[in-house]
Order: structure tokens, then sequence, then C-alpha cells
């Protein structure tokens, strides 16, 4: 998701200081709480990009399929240097999947797909942190379940609880409407002609927009209350509903 019209290496070596920066700062707890995150940031930036070109082959488009992209294989999605960032500087990505919209079906607009592809991550995201909290909010229930306190059972709950954090932080930093995150390209397509026009002249300075603010954390500070908003919501319902059954 970045990385498209801008020099990468302008931005490796912004994000390279932030890299620094955490590592030099981090205490022995937050080393053991990464190793501890490791495992679900895999799987969110995995099934999020592979529902990138899952979508995009529905639709028609075989270009994620002819390069080895329509699978779950991490090393498929994962992109290194993002990969690291994201554990460390907490601002990362995947390694972007390519389409060429020229491929979708033709009984559909452009636009569409278009949207749809750069949804299907998100709401990817979204759907496994609601599956993760189910599963979740049922042990928590089992209060007499002997393997809870082992300490393969404490890792587990641990792993499931970063699970529902990281995917609906990412799903949710990924709706944010500026380039290169997946928002710009669902919302642009229902903004006027000129507008769009106006969006492709101006990526690199609205990629640099979006640089700033989310380096300086003023993302950050607008993002955080809606993840939290969500989760507590999504903890609300899944408890009611599980609470008739258990």
């Amino acid at each position: 998701m970045f990385g498209y019209g801008v020099d990468k290496r302008v931005i490796y070596i912004l994000l390279g200081v932030l890299v620094i920066y955490s590592l030099a700062t981090m205490t022995s707890g937050q080393w053991l709480s990464i190793l501890l995150t490791l495992p679900a940031v895999i799987v969110a930036i995995t099934f999020h990009e592979f529902a990138h070109a899952n979508a995009a082959d529905k639709l028609g488009d075989t270009t994620p399929r002819n390069q080895g992209r329509l699978n779950l294989n991490p090393l498929s999605h994962l992109d290194p240097f993002g990969f690291i960032l994201l554990m460390f500087a907490h601002i990362g990505w995947g390694k972007p999947v390519q389409i060429n919209p020229n491929n979708f079906n033709s009984n559909k607009s452009r636009a569409f797909c278009n949207a749809m592809v750069a949804l299907a991550g998100p709401l990817m995201n979204f759907f496994i942190a609601i599956i993760a909290c189910i599963v979740y909010v049922i042990l928590a229930k089992m209060h007499n379940l002997v393997f809870l306190n082992t300490f393969a059972g404490k890792i587990l709950i641990i792993f499931l609880q970063m699970l529902i954090t990281i995917n609906i932080g990412l799903g949710v930093f990924n709706l944010i409407p500026l380039p290169p995150l997946d928002g710009e390209k669902i919302f642009r397509h229902i903004l006027p002609y000129r507008v769009q026009e106006w969006l492709d002249q101006n990526y690199q300075t609205l990629y640099a927009v979006f640089m700033i603010l989310w380096i300086f954390g003023i993302l950050e500070v607008i993002v955080s209350p809606v993840i939290s908003v969500i989760m507590n919501g999504l903890f609300f319902v899944v408890e009611n509903l599980v609470g008739i059954f258990i």
C-alpha cells in the first residue's frame, strides 16, 4: 500500500530513523511485547494482502494470481522493510498487490471494481478481529478449563488479544482517505471527476502530508479513539451474544 509514485529511498531513510530510535529506547518488556505481537502481525498483513488479490481475481483480473499472490503464504505478502518498520516503528506495509483494471469484468464499472479490491483488505482485517473476539470471549467464559492456566493457554489468550487489536487497528488505519492507503482508493471513486484529477496531480504532495501527519503522531490522535470505540463495541456485542449460549 506504500510506495506508489514516491521515491522509496526517501521513505526508507525517514522511517529507518524511527526504527533506530525505537530500538534505542526499548525496554526488555517492550522486546517481549514485540515477540508476542509478531505472529498476529504476520496474520494481519498476510490476510489483508490476500484479500486484495482474491477480490481482484474474483472480479476478473488474474494479475495477482499470475504473480503468485493468491495464497496465504506470508512470504508472498510481506515486504521485509515494511514488516520490520511495523514491528519497531508502528508504521509499515505489506507487499502491494498489483492489479490491471483493464482486466476487470466488463459488466461492472472499473471504478466499482477498484473500490471493491481496495475495500477487501480492511474488511478482511475486521472479519479476523470478529472471529478472534468470539474465540477470546468463549475461552474467557470457560473459567474451569485447565488448558487456560498452562503456558500455552496464556500465550493463546495473548495472541488472540493481539490479533483483535492489530486487525482492528490495521483495518481502521487503511480506511483513512489519504494516499497511499486503501481509503483513498475506496472513496476517490465517489468524488467528481475534477477532484479525482486533482488527486492524481497532487498525489506525492498528499503522500507527504500523510507521512508528516503519521510521523508526528497527529493521525494516531485521530485514529486511536475510533479504534477504541470499535473494539469496545465489538466486545460488547460479542459478549452479549455469546452470553446467550454460555
